[in-house]
């Protein structure tokens, strides 16, 4: 799915679907979270933005943590279906692990933004909640996270396997390349001075480079680069 699919399927037809209205709260908390940080945001402000009263934000969740892991959650959730497909979609194993890397950055502003709430925040899913609503939502991120880790330490240990990687330990090159990515959402912002097909490309090089592949095995998937003033 293309970012521009992705963007389709958020503001498509939101009275038709069940839900809705908690979705509602999801996106926009979520784009006060990424674009001005958790902390800052007030619970009350997200209320305002969605158009209901602060009380009735409590209908649908325990507190403004509970809504954190909630996209926090639905966040991973997305990711492991990307994978998930790609995998089954792609069965020669190097031309899955680079469509998954070139994957990974096609991502429209909200997909940007739900990354960088994934990483700002990801150190509260450590610790236990009181409120049952919120506790469990806290333990399902958790749970998602460790899983996609997983999901790539199998993934390359079957590279290996096959003779496509060197070998290596599985599970700490996966936390390695995950934790390369991830580091991109700590600085890029929607809108920034670099596109997000120029830092794809230049990650991915790096990633595949990482894993001891060619760097340019990817050559050709992006754009052509971007001049910015």
């Amino acid at each position: 799915m293309t970012r521009a699919e992705q963007e389709r399927r958020r503001t498509g037809s939101a009275r038709a679907r069940p839900g809705a209205k908690r979705d509602r709260i999801l996106d926009v908390a979520t784009d006060y979270f990424g674009r001005h940080g958790y902390e800052e945001t007030k619970w009350a402000d997200v209320a305002d933005a969605v158009g209901i009263g602060s009380t009735a934000l409590y209908h649908y969740f325990d507190s403004k943590q509970h809504c954190l892991y909630e996209i926090m959650s639905r966040t991973i959730t997305r990711v492991r279906e990307r994978f998930d497909r790609i995998v089954v979609d792609h069965p020669d194993w190097t031309d899955a692990l680079v469509e998954l890397l070139v994957a990974a950055f096609d991502l429209g502003d909200t997909d940007v933004l739900e990354h960088r709430v994934l990483l700002a925040e990801h150190g509260r899913v450590g610790i236990r909640r009181a409120l049952p609503r919120e506790e469990a939502a806290r333990e399902d991120a958790r749970s998602k996270k460790r899983e996609l880790e997983s999901d790539w330490a199998a993934f390359l240990a079957r590279g290996m396997q096959e003779g496509a990687l060197p070998q290596n330990d599985p599970q700490l090159l996966a936390r390695v390349v995950l934790g390369l990515y991830n580091s991109v959402w700590s600085w890029y912002r929607p809108g920034g001075a670099i596109g997000i097909d120029d830092v794809g490309r230049f990650f991915v090089s790096r990633e595949l480079a990482l894993l001891g592949c060619d760097p340019q095995l990817a050559a050709g998937r992006f754009p052509a680069a971007t001049a910015r003033g």
